[in-house]
């Protein structure tokens, strides 16, 4: 095989990359190329992404692959988070900037939404586990404030679409962030018509749903000659980065579940088929859309964003690095405080250490008085969540559960890796760090014709990442936090 040279574009919500992935023969190698940091932009009291700076830097790590390390990639892709989209008008122009998904207009957007349908009849139509900033319920609320913006939008793009877009100039609905917004057909590329014209959205807003791994156009002539680049494919990968990164999960055999572990902890199991019953709407799963046919049953958790909260606000008085947060949590004793990172109030706090501690006040377990206790509360709660889930998904479905597999940047957290194992009872498996960017890099291969199935993009990052493997411990200190936690 001929080396080949592929770049991903990988977007958070905190920060992006520019990952340039280089395939020669089995083995796949990673360059940071790029990396710029992402936030939300707050505007009159609402938030938003600057999605044409993200544009410029994507440009910038495009050109500084080409121009400075002098390797022109094959093709280019893009994956972000997910619910997010573009307003596109009928000149072809983005609108405005993006909301972002913790914007706070959506908070009694799904309660408005069910006086019209039904929440368990919203969850039979779509699967999707119920989270107030899917994208129904964003446009819902825009619907029901009478937004200016719906009637000039001649469609709208999710954030990997629209930045495609940007790119190709081709406007194309990929199908695992589609997955994402609430509205689709569970399982297929198909908008779910009924509701959505339920909720008063404009159905022709939304476009033609494409399978991942095809190429939708090519770079614009004028995004080459500012970046020195040829008029290479822009390709449709998983656009979802969860979608991208369960692509890259090592696994030999479908007996696993997993942890996307980053801003969100994403933490399920993947099927052939939507599961959705009474017993799934009750625990609240998703089910959104995979490469190959796949469906990502899985529920979101609120994850590292609580750890970067809180380190966010402490800078003002001590900027502490990541590894002196863990350390200083093994200080403090275990399982003394505990939070469900899932509460609302954890979304988007002016103050994330003191809104964990009300938290603790107001659930009769006492106050948190150090950093320390902080921090650790977030490492314990975070696993008895994995573990709550753990036993849900086998309340739920017949499948056999032999592994953990913990992929993207949380996955160098040893010490939550191991507390994991523990909680679970279950070997954690820890790698790829950069998943995302590998399942983008990787589905771009495939697209072209250089790789041919999913289990040939597995077979290729077990043997070119090499994996930290966490066994249970037998310590069994977690049990009675865990029994007060799941009998509330």
């Amino acid at each position: 095989m001929p080396t080949h040279h592929f770049l991903a574009f990988d977007l958070g919500a905190s920060s992006g990359r520019a990952i340039l992935g280089t395939l020669e023969k089995s083995n796949l190698q990673l360059t940071e190329v790029h990396r710029f940091v992402n936030q939300m932009q707050r505007i009159n009291g609402h938030y938003f992404w600057n999605i044409f700076s993200l544009f410029q830097e994507l440009k910038t790590g495009l050109s500084k692959c080409v121009r400075e390390l002098g390797i022109q990639p094959e093709s280019i892709a893009v994956d972000t988070w997910g619910v997010d989209f573009a307003h596109i008008g009928a000149d072809g122009m983005i609108l405005s900037l993006p909301y972002a998904y913790r914007d706070p207009r959506t908070n009694s957007a799904m309660d408005d939404l069910f006086q019209l349908v039904p929440k368990n009849e919203v969850y039979r139509q779509t699967g999707i586990q119920f989270m107030q900033f899917n994208s129904l319920f964003q446009l819902y609320s825009m619907v029901k404030s009478g937004s200016s913006l719906l009637p000039v939008t001649k469609q709208i793009l999710f954030t990997p679409d629209a930045l495609n877009y940007l790119f190709s100039g081709v406007a194309a609905t990929e199908f695992t962030i589609a997955s994402t917004s609430q509205m689709l057909v569970p399982g297929k590329c198909e908008w779910q018509k009924n509701l959505i014209e339920a909720a008063g959205i404009p159905l022709n807003i939304l476009g033609k749903v494409i399978l991942p791994g095809q190429q939708i156009g090519t770079l614009l002539p004028e995004i080459a000659e500012e970046t020195g680049s040829s008029q290479i494919p822009v390709v449709a990968v998983a656009g979802h980065d969860t979608a991208s990164a369960i692509a890259s999960v090592p696994a030999e055999d479908a007996n696993f579940a997993y942890i996307s572990s980053g801003t969100w902890s994403i933490f399920g199991i993947e099927t052939t088929e939507p599961i959705i019953s009474d017993k799934t709407l009750e625990l609240n799963f998703t089910n959104e859309g995979g490469v190959e046919g796949t469906t990502r049953f899985l529920k979101n958790i609120m994850g590292m964003w609580l750890i970067q909260e809180c380190r966010r606000i402490w800078a003002r008085e001590k900027e502490y690095s990541w590894p002196e947060m863990v350390e200083l949590a093994k200080t403090a004793e275990p399982f003394r405080f505990v939070i469900d990172p899932d509460d609302n109030r954890f979304l988007n706090p002016e103050n994330m250490p003191e809104a964990v501690v009300v938290f603790c006040e107001e659930t009769g377990q006492g106050k948190p008085e150090s950093h320390a206790q902080i921090i650790r509360c977030i490492y314990d709660s975070l696993a008895l969540k994995y573990r709550q889930v753990l036993d849900e998904i086998r309340s739920v479905t017949d499948k056999r559960i032999e592994r953990i597999h913990m992929i993207g940047g949380g996955c160098n957290n040893d010490f939550l890796n191991q507390l994991t194992a523990d909680v679970c009872e279950l070997p954690v498996f820890a790698g790829p760090t950069e998943a995302t960017a590998t399942g983008n890099i990787l589905m771009q291969a495939k697209a072209l014709g250089v790789l041919s199935s999913l289990n040939e993009i597995r077979k290729i990052v077990r043997e070119s990442f090499k994996l930290k493997i966490f066994q249970p411990s037998g310590d069994q200190s977690w049990r009675k936090a865990y029994q007060i936690k799941t009998s509330e």
